[in-house]
C-alpha cells in the first residue's frame, strides 16, 4: 500500500477491533491488513472524531475507482453481518479498507489472490 492516507479511529472502535483480531483466524489477509491500519490510526474518543470519518456502524457511501460504481453500506463487526446487502463485515476487504477515513479520501487495499481495490469515500453518516 503507497501513499495512504491519514486515518482517525475511535478508541472504543479500537478496543472492540482488536479483541476481535485476537480471535480471528483470518486465512485471506483482511485481518493483518487492518492490524497494520490499526496501529498507524490516530485514536479519538469518539466524540471527539468529525462526523466525515468512517467509524464503526457508519453508513458509508463509497465509489469503486476501477469500475465508477457507487455503493451505499453500513460498516459493522461481522456478528452484526445478517445477510442483507446493505451491511458489510470490517473484515471483508472493502469495510477494512474504509476504517478512519474521512470523505474525499482514495484508498488501494490489497486482495490476496486478486487485483487491489481502489476505493473513495463519497459520504458517510453516522448511525446512533
Amino acid at each position: 500500500m503507497s501513499d495512504l492516507p491519514a486515518i482517525i479511529v475511535a478508541e472504543e472502535d479500537y478496543n472492540r477491533l482488536s479483541a476481535l483480531l485476537e480471535k480471528t483466524d483470518d486465512p485471506t489477509g483482511v485481518a493483518e491488513g487492518l492490524e497494520d491500519e490499526l496501529s498507524r490510526a490516530d485514536l479519538k474518543p469518539l466524540a471527539e472524531i468529525p462526523a466525515s470519518v468512517v467509524v464503526m456502524n457508519s453508513v458509508v457511501v463509497f465509489e469503486d475507482q476501477d469500475s465508477g460504481k457507487e455503493r451505499r453500506l453500513q460498516l459493522v463487526y461481522p456478528h452484526q453481518v445478517d445477510g442483507s446487502a446493505d451491511k458489510i463485515s470490517i473484515l471483508a476487504p472493502a469495510g477494512a479498507a474504509m476504517i478512519g477515513l474521512s470523505i474525499g479520501d482514495s484508498i488501494e487495499w490489497p486482495v490476496k489472490g486478486r487485483k487491489p481495490l481502489h476505493l473513495k469515500v463519497v459520504s458517510v453518516t453516522r448511525q446512533a
